[in-house]
């Protein structure tokens, strides 16, 4: 097979066993650091996506887009809903009303809050029915106080479905013997488990039983829930159907309760990438002592090639073809095992978790109890691609060395 005489000369001195066990150990190391960055790189930035992915479908999936409310009671969200759900941008409203309170079991006593839904509607904008290990969200009845909590609120109270809660309320009610706090007696009708900060902190209720609780009429809520085709253009959307309903109506979104959390994964996201890119930096620029030491250590052999009629071109292309050969090896070895490592980090981890009988990531803690991956081609792509480019310009300077070699200068004391 034709193989230019560059490419043929350059390949043969990656493949030869060296003289200097030094330059040969250089080069080994060299290969190997390239080939960890972009393992590393690869790994981190999927579990950086995974995290954004998490948040975007468990928590976003479970908390409102965007929320329409008014400064009173809504007596007829029917009719509100049918005019918010004529924007393009909403997928599917349902209306809610949201408590916030202690739920109490048996001395314990924890925050909670309490979601108000009508379970049909509710299905349309959250994948808490998705979610759902114990009973049935269509089990919430009005006038039956059912209430559906977290897998952990369940588990640190030791209730099942059927079993009773207390829900305090930070209201007072006047007696004839006194003040006391709002609460009422419900009863456990399902268990869901997202995976997240929500299996603790949330819990729901039917409107209607909100209604009593809150002394409105039955029919009244809070508001509506929005669920939009692009969560990212909720402020936008969100303030303008308030607009268009008027000044009684005010909008919120997604983004002042969990935008922060959202803005802190984009922005490690992207210092840990260049952190992690100046890494490969490092290890792509130890080629150029490599190839500097190689140079050196091939002084005669370039001169005799000069004297056969080598062009300093050639001998340039020579330095490029092993430099080169040494970033693609490091690359595609990295390459290899870094999406090797995304796709089974999550495994592994779950495995290590289960050997050491200790948990890495608690959803009392963190907003997911796991840690998640998410390998992107696109991030692969620009990584190897990054290697490969450093790679190719740390064998620039060590090559042109090798061009500059005067042969007899070279051959003077061999």
């Amino acid at each position: 097979m034709f193989r230019p005489l560059p490419v043929f000369i350059g390949m043969r001195y990656t493949r030869a066993k060296r003289r200097n066990h030094f330059i040969s150990f250089i080069s080994l190391t060299s290969m190997v650091g390239l080939a960890l960055g972009v393992l590393v790189m690869i790994l981190v930035l999927s579990v950086m996506n995974g995290f954004d992915r998490e948040l975007r479908t468990r928590i976003l999936g479970m908390v409102p887009h965007a929320t329409i409310t008014s400064h009173q009671p809504i007596d007829d969200w029917q009719m509100l809903a049918a005019k918010v759900a004529k924007h393009p941008e909403v997928a599917a409203v349902a209306p809610f009303s949201q408590l916030q309170g202690m739920l109490t079991h048996s001395g314990g006593v924890q925050p909670v809050l309490v979601n108000a839904v009508l379970p049909e509607a509710e299905k349309s904008v959250s994948i808490i029915d998705q979610h759902m290990v114990r009973g049935n969200l269509d089990d919430l009845q009005s006038g039956e106080f059912g209430i559906v909590v977290g897998e952990i609120t369940a588990r640190r109270f030791g209730v099942d479905v059927g079993d009773k809660l207390t829900l305090i309320l930070p209201e007072a009610s006047v007696t004839p013997a006194g003040v006391f706090p709002r609460l009422k007696r419900f009863t456990v009708v399902g268990v869901f488990k997202v995976g997240a900060e929500l299996d603790s902190s949330l819990a729901l209720i039917h409107i209607g039983d909100a209604a009593r609780m809150s002394r409105w009429q039955e029919n009244q809520v809070e508001g509506v829930r929005l669920k939009l085709k692009d969560l990212f253009q909720a402020p936008e959307v969100a303030w303008r159907i308030a607009g268009e309903l008027g000044d009684d109506y005010v909008a919120r979104d997604w983004t002042r309760s969990h935008g922060s959390l959202f803005q802190a994964i984009q922005m490690e996201k992207t210092m840990i990438g260049l952190l992690l890119l100046l890494i490969v930096a490092v290890a792509a620029f130890n080629i150029i002592s490599t190839l500097v030491m190689v140079v050196t250590d091939k002084k005669a052999d370039i001169a005799i090639l000069r004297t056969l009629g080598m062009t300093p071109r050639q001998i340039m292309l020579v330095f490029m073809v092993q430099g080169s050969v040494i970033g693609v090896v490091g690359t595609l070895i990295g390459g290899v095992l870094g999406v090797i490592s995304a796709l089974n980090v999550t495994a592994w981890v779950a495995g290590l978790e289960s050997l050491l009988g200790r948990k890495f990531l608690s959803s009392d803690v963190y907003f997911i109890n796991y840690l998640p991956s998410q390998l992107r081609v696109e991030d692969v792509v620009l990584i190897c691609s990054a290697a490969l480019l450093m790679s190719f310009f740390a064998t620039l300077y060590p090559a042109w060395r090798a061009a500059r070699t005067q042969p007899a200068e070279a051959l003077r004391y061999e």
